[in-house]
């Protein structure tokens, strides 16, 4: 819970990970290309003062997670949406047994999803219901750019697609978390489109798509996408950061989404370890829109509180305390979250 100016704030980081980069985990060049890429993003966008060394940005582990969300970073309920990227990593990036046991000795804090591949075909159908059973599933994480032998990326409205997200449906998984934003070396930028989403979501209303990035740099078309589609989500992990080295261009990217899709369907996101949420919660919270973008009205303390946890505490039906709800009468999304 973060407080300010006599407010207090429900926090859900709603994209978290916890991985291992390390040389001894890669299983070709483009493990290395992977965790770099990933640590210029962190090295270039975050305030010098909380920029951490290289060897701990490549393995940090369970204990740093704990203290960086719990006891340092307001959080109260985070998700992990963990990336495999098996051709690239011995062991995987995405650290799948230990982020799981992690969820389960801390219930009430950690949520875990786990990721579906459609080019195992049969094979990976059967091996997501043993997930979908052992692990509580209640969303899963897709990387459409992910390499799989010789293919590259694939595409959710594919026909095997389509069967695993018919099979999330059968399973009670209803939230689809899906990388649709930059690109990170060496996946390609265009795997990573976001034009797959429209499809899938007219033909699957009953699942909640989150577009994890909101798009970037394809703003405009998620926008364009999202506000027909009233299952489509905005997950605003990278566009956070932004508010400290381009607090114009965030004010933007935030106007935008608050015009075309309204404040229930945005959610907060820290993206850790690239990030951690300590700053962007304060900085979220201090922030506004400047007062030359006429074009966008002010954000409001409620517009924050539902960005910052209670959009996700929503979805995932997370027990939101009473001192931390909105009124009832603040709308729809708030009595679902009181309900």
């Amino acid at each position: 819970m973060y407080e300010k100016n006599g407010e207090q704030y429900y926090i859900c980081d709603a994209h978290i990970a916890l991985w291992d980069g390390r040389a001894s985990n890669h299983k070709n060049i483009h493990g290395k290309q992977f965790i770099d890429c990933f640590y210029d993003y962190h090295k270039n966008l975050s305030p010098e003062e909380v920029v951490w060394d290289y060897d701990t940005y490549t393995y940090y582990g369970e204990q740093r997670l704990l203290k960086d969300l719990f006891e340092d970073g307001y959080v109260d309920h985070a998700i992990f949406q963990p990336a495999i990227l098996s051709d690239f990593y011995k062991n995987g990036f995405g650290q799948t047994e230990a982020a799981l046991a992690l969820t389960r000795a801390n219930p009430g804090k950690l949520t875990y999803n786990h990721a579906w591949d459609p080019r195992y075909e049969e094979a990976g159908l059967e091996q997501l219901r043993k997930d979908a059973d052992r692990m509580g599933l209640k969303g899963v994480k897709l990387y459409t750019a992910e390499w799989h032998g010789d293919s590259r990326g694939y595409k959710l409205d594919s026909p095997w697609s389509r069967r695993y997200l018919e099979e999330c449906l059968k399973l009670g998984i209803k939230n689809i978390h899906v990388h649709k934003g930059p690109t990170i070396r060496p996946l390609d930028r265009d795997a990573f489109d976001v034009a797959d989403i429209d499809q899938v979501a007219t033909d699957y209303t009953e699942l909640n798509f989150i577009v994890e990035h909101v798009g970037l740099p394809r703003l405009e078309d998620f926008c364009w996408i999202a506000t027909q589609e009233p299952n489509v989500y905005g997950g605003l992990a990278v566009a956070m950061p932004f508010i400290h080295t381009r607090p114009k261009y965030f004010a933007q990217i935030l106007g935008e989404l608050l015009y075309w899709i309204g404040e229930d369907r945005i959610l907060f996101s820290s993206d850790y370890a690239i990030w951690t949420p300590k700053w962007l919660i304060e900085k979220f919270v201090d922030f506004q829109i400047p007062a030359d973008l006429t074009e966008y009205a002010p954000i409001t303390v409620e517009q924050k509180k539902k960005i910052l946890g209670l959009n996700a505490a929503a979805l995932y039906d997370l027990d939101v305390p009473e001192e931390l709800r909105l009124p009832a009468d603040a709308g729809s999304r708030e009595e679902a979250v009181a309900s």
